[in-house]
């Protein structure tokens, strides 16, 4: 599969998966844990969760002009996971629940996470720029499209383990303390705390509250609810804890691995010593190569913002309207079972389908039929389009979201199958392939080479645009039939597919 990519880009991809297996058991939980462990309403959960999904990215372009200005790449990098870890220690602090004090620990827990988000923003962009840095040796260079798919792939690799890690402690926690999970009752015990719950939604939280209490019916609701609350979210906490032992991995394999990278800094310094030219772009060609940058980049904040919702809206489907049970895997001292789960598909179906579509691009490559980059972007998001529709048809007729919280939730008779999520999140990952590790391609080809890190980081810009754009999806989830919320996605994806095809030719020109 590596045959014929440079040496470093195995370094780069076991550098990064490990990372990402950190951050994906902090993203296969955190819009659940801000509902759980504050209360919080979806609307205002959705726009913390788009705050930071959003500042990680608006944060790769600083980290993205720090290591151009410096030509540190490396550095950079090694700080960005120190500080993600430093992050993840600060979320993981068990601390009470119901909070004490909501404003303070709700702070707190926004400081820890822009702390990883400022890590984060040190290392993506950078680490991205340095794998295309691989391939300015000409001898590589027909090789980047694969290779940035196949370092996608490793990304995914830890992605897919993740949610296991986050389900697995979170739910041992609770059996450790005598409790079973069961995901409406974190919402139930809030309002019953707050005294908001309709009297149905009472007769239920009864009902739930002594199937999941192992040793004996509980002596009252007030109990139980504030031991449950605690319990619950004291394993959201042991399990943000297993995400620095993922960095500190991530950290040991960068830095024993490092040298196989390539040193922009020790690069120039060669040329000027040789006395060797410097090729440079004129002026008119920078011009029009970042025209054609900021157009991509415009373009997918709409996929981002449809996308992302598999941690959103997608997540909450998974907790109100389908059915977990079919899913419920005992290991004996923890079961594997939470809206969670799904979030190990999309990883999971990446490194399924990476080989498949690599094998299929290069099948038309042979026979000279291979699109460029930018009409791979383009029919991806029509593909994306397509999940949503799927969404949309097999939603007409479930009770919005406003119903589900007044009856306290649904019985497993009225939810909707896994396998609804599941195939969804197939055609979103084949999407996401088509999409995501060629436009990192695309700017590794077309960005100048004195601008790599920044472009890097704009790409990533972009991303955080759509990704602030996400609280949209959890205001419209609560509000409207939840039929109509997928047809939002499905328009947003099918604009920017018109818009990204119409502008192909042109930016086929450009990248020559």
């Amino acid at each position: 599969m590596f045959k014929g990519q440079p040496k470093g880009l195995i370094a780069a991809a076991l550098a990064n998966m490990g990372e990402r297996f950190g951050f994906y058991i902090m993203m296969a939980i955190l819009s659940l844990f801000l509902s759980s462990k504050f209360g919080l309403p979806k609307g205002q959960t959705g726009l913390i969760y788009s705050i930071f999904y959003a500042l990680i990215y608006v944060l790769a372009l600083v980290g993205g002009l720090i290591a151009d200005k410096t030509r540190n790449y490396k550095g950079t990098i090694l700080i960005g996971l120190v500080l993600m870890a430093i992050g993840y220690f600060l979320i993981a602090i068990p601390t009470p629940t119901p909070v004490p004090n909501l404003g303070l620990y709700l702070a707190l827990t926004c400081g820890g996470l822009f702390v990883i988000a400022f890590g984060n923003g040190l290392f993506k962009g950078n680490l991205q720029a340095v794998v295309g840095q691989l391939y300015d040796n000409e001898k590589y260079a027909s090789k980047r499209d694969v290779g940035f798919q196949l370092f996608y792939m490793f990304i995914n690799i830890g992605g897919f383990f993740a949610p296991f890690i986050a389900i697995g402690v979170r739910n041992w926690w609770l059996t450790r303390n005598n409790f079973a999970y069961n995901s409406d009752l974190p919402e139930l015990c809030h309002k019953f705390i707050a005294g908001t719950l309709t009297p149905e939604a009472t007769d239920r939280l009864t009902t739930l509250a002594n199937q999941v209490s192992l040793g004996g019916a509980p002596e009252s609701l007030t109990q139980f609810t504030g031991n449950y609350l605690n319990v619950f979210n004291t394993g959201f906490h042991y399990a943000f804890a297993a995400a620095i032992v993922a960095m500190l991995i991530s950290l040991v394999v960068f830095v024993v691995n490092k040298k196989k990278l390539p040193d922009p800094k020790d690069k120039v310094a060669v040329k000027n010593q040789d006395g060797s030219a410097v090729a440079q772009m004129d002026a008119k060609e920078i011009k029009q190569r970042l025209y054609a940058l900021f157009a991509v980049f415009a373009v997918v904040i709409f996929f981002w913002f449809s996308f992302h919702q598999n941690g959103l809206t997608l997540t909450f489907f998974a907790r109100d309207y389908t059915n977990l049970s079919m899913i419920n895997i005992d290991l004996g001292f923890t079961q594997i079972v939470g809206a969670e789960i799904f979030q190990c598909v999309n990883p999971f179906f990446v490194v399924f389908l990476t080989p498949i579509i690599i094998a299929f691009f290069g099948w038309l490559n042979a026979k000279g039929k291979e699109p460029s980059t930018p009409k791979k972007i383009g029919i991806g998001m029509g593909i994306a389009a397509c999940a949503y529709i799927v969404m949309t048809i097999f939603s007409v007729g479930l009770p919005s979201s406003a119903e589900v919280t007044a009856m306290g939730g649904l019985d497993n008779a009225a939810r909707v199958s896994p396998f609804l999520l599941v195939g969804t999140y197939l055609i979103l990952t084949t999407a996401e392939l088509f999409i995501s590790p060629l436009g990192l391609s695309f700017v590794s080809k077309v960005a100048p080479p004195h601008l790599q890190g920044i472009m890097q980081g704009c790409w990533l810009a972009a991303t955080a645009v759509g990704n602030q754009l996400l609280f949209i999806g959890a205001i419209l989830y609560e509000h409207i039939p939840i039929w109509a919320t997928w047809m939002v996605f499905v328009a947003a994806t099918s604009i920017s597919m018109l818009v990204m095809l119409s502008m192909v030719k042109w930016l086929e020109r450009v990248t020559k």
